[in-house]
């Protein structure tokens, strides 16, 4: 599932990402590889709040939509 219907606060591990390569490379750059673990800690206005490894990482919904969990 994408991790935009993610439960806020539940651990998940990352499947698969999505999207053309230049989307890949970015989100890869955050750090959203296949095997990391990722929480979704809040939602505002549509946009995630995502902890990965020691960072907090924002997403627009459609970007949180490349990555499944």
């Amino acid at each position: 599932m994408p991790i935009f219907m993610a439960q806020i606060g539940k651990e998940y591990q990352v499947k698969k990402i999505g999207g053309l390569d230049e989307t890949r490379r970015h989100l890869k750059n955050l750090g959203f590889v296949t095997g990391s673990n990722v929480c979704v800690v809040a939602v505002v206005n549509k946009n995630l709040i995502v902890q990965i490894k020691d960072s907090r990482v924002a997403l627009g919904r459609e970007l949180a939509g490349k990555i499944i969990v």
